[in-house]
C-alpha cells in the first residue's frame, strides 16, 4: 500500500463526512444567524432561545436528509470493504 494510495482514502473519507454533514451544519448556521438577528432586534437576550430552534432544526434535517447520508454512507463502506484486499496486500 503506498502513501498516494492511502492520501486518495482519506480524501475520500473526509469528502465523505463532508458531504454527509454539509447540510446539517449550514441550517444549523443559518437557524443560528435568524435566532441570532431575532435576539438582536427585540433585545431578548435569553440563552436557550438560541439552542432549542436549531435542536428541532437539525432534527427535522436528520430527518428530511437521514435517507440520503445514510446511503452515502453506505457507499463508502461498500467501496471500502470491497476494495479490502487493496488494504491488506
Amino acid at each position: 500500500m503506498s502513501g498516494e494510495f492511502v492520501v486518495s482514502l482519506a480524501e475520500q473519507g473526509i469528502f465523505t463526512i463532508l458531504m454527509v454533514v454539509g447540510p446539517i451544519l449550514i441550517l444549523a448556521l443559518v437557524v443560528g444567524l435568524l435566532v441570532s438577528i431575532f435576539q438582536a432586534t427585540t433585545q431578548i437576550q435569553e440563552q436557550t432561545l438560541a439552542f432549542i430552534p436549531k435542536i428541532v432544526a437539525v432534527l427535522l434535517g436528520i430527518i428530511v436528509f437521514g435517507p440520503w447520508m445514510l446511503t452515502t454512507m453506505v457507499k463508502f463502506a461498500e467501496n471500502i470493504f470491497q476494495n479490502l484486499n487493496q488494504f491488506v496486500g
